[in-house]
């Protein structure tokens, strides 16, 4: 079938390939930006930019006594600002020689849809705030400078998984770990070498590093990864010059944790080691390690609301739930440390309003069928929201 005539026949396939035929890589979406402006303002869905040009758009409840739902998806993309020409190929809809940039156009898409036909509806509910960032796959610049204290939901759905009737519940945290070793007393590889005073520290940073975890750390009953330790690199001296007893050296860790408990407990384990090291070589070599959070755990809530009516519209629409966790971060990481305008702390949820694969690549493509059926989805969660 011919795109043209399904977007023809089909407004959210059109919303969602306007949006994606707009270029907007980080930092650079102010075309698409303005574009959802101007949707917005002719088909009067309440919308404004904030100080940093993120989208925040509120539509008033009909019924203050319910409570308001937060949408959130970002609007910058993998991929730079050539053309963008959207195809159909089967039921996936692709670009031309590039990125399509369905991560997160599917999620504005599919928020943008619902927001419109909330406006022209007579459903009695909460109200819908709905929060389109920029920056999100480089920096995560958008979603830190939004004005929190003026958003009045407790719960939101981050609209960007890549399966459609995923809800994550929790994902990890990013911290880097940086180990370093210095020798006091460096030398010649011959003459020194018998000196018990110089100890190379090419060799010092080798074993620490094979005492410490690599992998899988913690996981829970159902052997999901909660937190994980991965050595990025390892370095010390020059290869190519072996006649120095090296006084140098350093490793570096990603440590990963949906759980601050077991995250707490992986840097504590790096701590003893060091600490170890330390005692067995005082006054020959000094180990050290530097912990730098760049992004805070996603921490599961004990509040299962949201999974509940979650699985019960989904599969009312005849979409299959997947209630998991994700060993990765995205936005839901920043609203769960946050706080709204209640003082209450954000509860969020990444959500999957569409099948995405092969993002980020020049062969990423959406099944446009998926898209509808998402938006099947998230409309018959917000029914049942306010019901």
């Amino acid at each position: 079938m011919d795109l043209n005539k399904i977007r023809k026949e089909n407004e959210l396939v059109d919303l969602f390939c306007n949006l994606a035929e707009i270029p907007s890589p980080s930092l650079h979406e102010e075309k698409v930006s303005q574009w959802i402006k101007n949707y917005c303002d002719a088909n009067k869905i309440p919308c404004e930019f904030d100080d940093y040009h993120n989208i925040y758009i509120n539509i008033p409840a009909t019924e203050p006594s319910k409570p308001p739902l937060l949408l959130s998806s970002h609007m910058d993309v993998i991929g730079d600002d050539s053309a963008v020409k959207t195809y159909l190929d089967g039921d996936l809809i692709r670009a031309e020689g590039r990125t399509l940039g369905a991560d997160d156009k599917a999620g504005i898409a599919n928020a943008l849809y619902l927001a419109k036909t909330i406006s022209n509806s007579n459903l009695q509910h909460g109200g819908l705030e709905i929060i389109f960032t920029r920056d999100e796959e480089s920096g995560m610049s958008g979603i830190k400078h939004v004005n929190f204290d003026k958003l009045k939901s407790k719960y939101v759905l981050v609209c960007d998984s890549d399966s459609l009737g995923q809800l994550m519940t929790s994902g990890a945290s990013y911290t880097l770990a940086t180990i370093e070793v210095n020798s006091f007393r460096g030398g010649h590889s011959g003459i020194d070498i018998a000196d018990s005073t110089r100890e190379n520290a090419a060799k010092l940073i080798a074993d620490i590093v094979a005492n410490l975890p690599q992998g899988v750390f913690y996981s829970d009953k159902d052997h999901n990864v909660v937190t994980s330790c991965n050595i990025g690199g390892i370095c010390a001296g020059n290869p190519d010059v072996t006649n120095v007893i090296n006084t140098y050296g350093k490793a570096t860790y990603s440590i990963r944790s949906s759980s601050r408990k077991h995250e707490e407990e992986l840097k504590d384990r790096i701590l003893f080691e060091i600490n170890d090291f330390n005692n067995e070589y005082k006054g020959v070599a000094q180990a050290s390690v530097k912990f730098e959070e760049h992004l805070p755990p996603f921490e599961k809530a004990d509040d299962d609301y949201i999974p509940i009516l979650f699985e019960a519209a989904a599969k009312k629409v005849g979409v299959t739930p997947e209630i998991s966790s994700f060993h990765a971060g995205a936005e839901t990481h920043i609203y769960a440390n946050k706080c709204n305008s209640r003082k209450e702390q954000f509860a969020p949820f990444l959500v999957g309003l569409a099948d995405v694969c092969s993002m980020h690549s020049p062969e990423e493509n959406v099944n446009y069928k998926s898209i509808l059926k998402g938006q099947e989805l998230i409309q018959e969660f917000f029914k049942a929201y306010n019901a």
